[in-house]
C-alpha cells in the first residue's frame, strides 16, 4: 500500500445541496469520525486495509480474513483495494476461500493481435534463449524437439514447406487451430522442464516470459491442458523468491485466484501449489513439481495436524471428514509420458531408484514427515511408497518420515508383478507408463527383494497396512480384457487384504460416500491416527 493511501481515509458525507461527497481524513483522525456522518462500510474497508500492513503477522492474517469475509463492499471499494494492497496482501486474499475476484487488479494489457504464429513464434524464441547447461539429457531432448516441430509449422504456414514437401507438409495441408496448438503444447512442455532449472527460470522471467505467458493463458482458455502446462511454469517459477515481485506485477495473481476457484480438481490444485509458494507469509513449505496441494487449498482456520499423500489416487470426500488432514497428490510422471517419443535417458528416470529419490526430496520440501502420515497408493504408485520408505529407513536426515508413517493404503498394488507385463509395450503402456516395464514381472528379483526388505521395515516400525484387490477385469481397448493385478499379487503378506468388486481402473474411486470402499478407508486412517475423528 503507497505512503498516502497509508495517511488517509475516505469519509462521505451527505449533502442537502447535491450528491454525496467525498473527503479525505488522515489515519490519525479515525478517532474523531464519531461526529461524521460517514459510510461505516467504507471507514471500515480502509481500517482493515491498514491493519494488512501491521508488523504483527497475526492482524495481518486477521484483517486479510476479514476484508474477504465481508461482502458489503461495494464495486469501487473492490477497486481502491486492489489499487492500494501490497503484494503480500494480495496473496493472501487470493488463498482465502471463494474470495471475490474484485480484489484483483486484471492482468496488464497486452497488444492485440489475430495472428497465433506471433505466438508460436515468442514461444520458440524465448525457448531457444535458455541455456542448455545444467539440464539432463531429456531436457535437451524435447527442447530440441519443440524447436524443430515450432520450425517446421511455421514454415509450412508461411509457405516454405508447402513447396518442397518433407516433414512440414501435413502442417501446411490442414491449417486450423489444431497444429498451433500442438506446437504450443510441444514449446510449453520443453519450457516445463527448463522451469525448473533456478538460473533458467530467471533467463524466462528476464526474457519477457511471464507477458508471453500471459497471452497464451488468455487466447488458450478452451484448452485446459496448455492453461495447465502454463500455471505448472509459474508455480515452477514460484519456487524463487526473488522472482515473486514480477510474477505478481504481471498479474498472475489474479489469474491464478479464479483458477483456484475451478471446479476442476487439477487446475485447482495447479493454481493452489503455485499460490501457496507465493505466500511466503503463511506458509513455510515449498510444493516443487509434482507435488500438488489437494486440501487445504486455501488459507483454513484448522491446524493441519497430519499428512495424507495421495500416490495418483483421488481425494474423495476426505477434506470433508478429516479437515484437520493436509492431503498431496503426488504425481510421478507423466512429463515424459505426454511425449510419446523416446530420449537417451528416459529409462533410467522411469526406475523406481530414480523416482524414489527424486520424490523425498520433493516431500520433505514440503515438511512432509513432520507429522503423522498415512500413505494412499493406487497401482504402481505402491511400489513406489515402499522404495521411498525403504530409502528413508537408510537415511538419518529422514528418520522423521520412518518414526511419524502410521499407515499405508495400498489399492491394486502388484506387490508381485503383473501378467501387463508380457504384453506388447503399446497394450501395458496404457496402464504403465511410469516405471521400466521389466521391474514389474512377475516374480522378478527386484520386486521380490524390494517386498521382502520393506517386509521387515512394516513389521519393526509396526506399520498399520490395508489393501485392496481387484475382482473385475480391467478393459484395455475394445478387444483385451484383463485382471491386471490379481489378488495374489495385491497381497502384500501382512495386514488385511479386502477384495472388491471393481476394477483397476477404480479400486481407488469410490462411486459414493456410502459405500464400502470409501467408509472402510475412512476407518483405516482414524485407526491409523490413533482413533481420532481427525476434525
Amino acid at each position: 500500500m503507497s505512503a498516502s493511501a497509508l495517511r488517509m481515509i475516505r469519509v462521505r458525507r451527505l449533502s442537502t445541496t447535491g450528491p454525496a461527497v467525498k473527503r479525505a481524513l488522515p489515519w490519525r483522525d479515525l478517532k474523531h469520525l464519531s461526529h461524521l456522518d460517514a459510510d461505516p462500510h467504507e471507514c471500515a474497508l480502509w481500517v482493515l486495509l491498514k491493519k494488512t500492513c501491521s508488523a504483527d503477522r497475526a492482524v495481518r492474517q486477521q484483517a486479510v480474513q476479514e476484508l474477504a469475509q465481508n461482502h458489503h463492499w461495494q464495486d469501487y471499494q473492490y477497486q481502491t483495494a486492489a489499487q492500494v494492497v501490497d503484494h503480500r496482501t494480495a496473496v493472501a486474499l487470493a488463498r482465502m476461500p471463494n474470495v471475490d475476484l474484485r480484489f484483483f487488479l486484471p492482468p496488464p494489457p497486452l497488444p492485440h493481435t489475430d495472428d497465433d504464429i506471433s505466438i508460436e513464434d515468442g514461444l520458440r524464441q524465448l525457448l531457444a534463449s535458455l541455456p542448455q547447461s545444467e539440464v539432463d539429457q531429456c531436457v535437451q531432448y524435447f527442447t530440441s524437439l519443440a524447436l524443430r516441430e515450432s520450425s517446421q509449422s511455421l514454415a509450412s504456414q508461411r509457405g516454405g514447406l508447402w513447396c518442397f514437401g518433407g516433414n512440414g507438409l501435413p502442417y501446411a495441408q490442414s491449417l486450423t487451430s489444431t497444429p498451433s496448438e500442438k506446437v504450443e503444447t510441444f514449446c510449453l512442455q520443453a519450457l516445463v522442464q527448463h522451469s525448473k532449472v533456478q538460473s533458467h527460470c530467471d533467463h524466462v522471467v528476464a526474457n519477457g516470459g511471464l507477458l508471453l505467458l500471459q497471452r497464451v493463458y488468455q487466447l488458450r482458455r478452451d484448452s485446459p491442458k496448455i492453461q495447465r502446462n502454463i500455471v505448472r511454469i509459474i508455480g515452477n517459477l514460484t519456487l524463487n523468491d526473488s522472482l515473486h515481485t514480477a510474477i505478481v506485477q504481471s498479474g498472475w495473481v489474479a489469474v491464478l485466484a479464479e483458477m483456484i476457484q475451478s471446479p476442476h480438481i487439477m487446475q485447482a490444485s495447479h493454481a493452489a501449489r503455485a499460490l501457496a509458494n507465493l505466500d511466503r507469509d503463511a506458509v513455510r513449505q515449498k510444493y516443487q513439481d509434482g507435488v500438488y496441494i489437494l486440501h487445504p487449498q486455501c488459507r483454513t482456520k484448522y491446524a493441519c495436524l497430519y499428512e495424507l499423500p495421495l500416490m495418483l489416487t483421488k481425494s474423495s470426500w476426505l477434506a470433508a471428514d478429516c479437515p484437520n488432514l493436509r492431503i498431496l497428490s503426488v504425481e510421478y510422471d507423466t512429463h515424459l509420458s505426454d511425449w510419446k517419443a523416446k530420449c537417451p535417458a528416459e529409462n533410467q528416470r522411469k526406475s523406481l531408484a530414480y523416482r524414489s529419490q527424486e520424490l523425498l526430496r520433493k516431500l520433505k520440501d514440503a515438511g512432509v514427515g513432520v507429522r503423522p502420515v498415512v500413505w494412499v497408493a493406487h497401482s504402481m504408485g505402491g511400489l513406489l511408497v515402499k522404495k521411498m520408505l525403504l530409502d528413508a529407513s537408510k537415511d538419518p536426515d529422514l528418520s522423521p518420515l520412518i518414526k511419524n508413517t502410521k499407515g499405508i493404503l495400498f489399492y491394486s498394488v502388484p506387490h508381485h508383478g503383473t501378467f501387463m507385463a508380457e504384453y506388447s509395450v503399446n497394450v501395458r503402456y496404457l496402464l504403465f507408463p511410469s516405471i521400466e516395464v521389466k521391474e514389474l514381472c512377475r516374480d522378478s528379483p527386484a520386486l521380490r527383494d524390494l517386498n521382502e526388505n520393506f517386509l521387515n521395515i512394516a513389521k519393526e516400525q509396526e506399520f498399520k497396512v490395508l489393501s485392496f484387490a481387484e475382482t473385475l477385469p480391467t478393459y484395455i481397448g475394445p478387444m483385451l480384457k484383463i485382471l491386471v493385478v490379481p489378488s495374489q499379487s495385491a497381497d502384500l503378506g501382512i495386514g488385511d487384504l479386502i477384495q472388491v468388486d471393481v476394477d483397476h481402473l477404480n479400486t481407488c474411486k469410490p462411486e459414493k460416500k456410502d459405500s464400502f470402499l470409501y467408509k472402510r478407508t475412512l476407518q483405516f486412517i482414524r485407526d491409523a491416527l490413533g482413533g481420532q475423528r481427525i476434525k
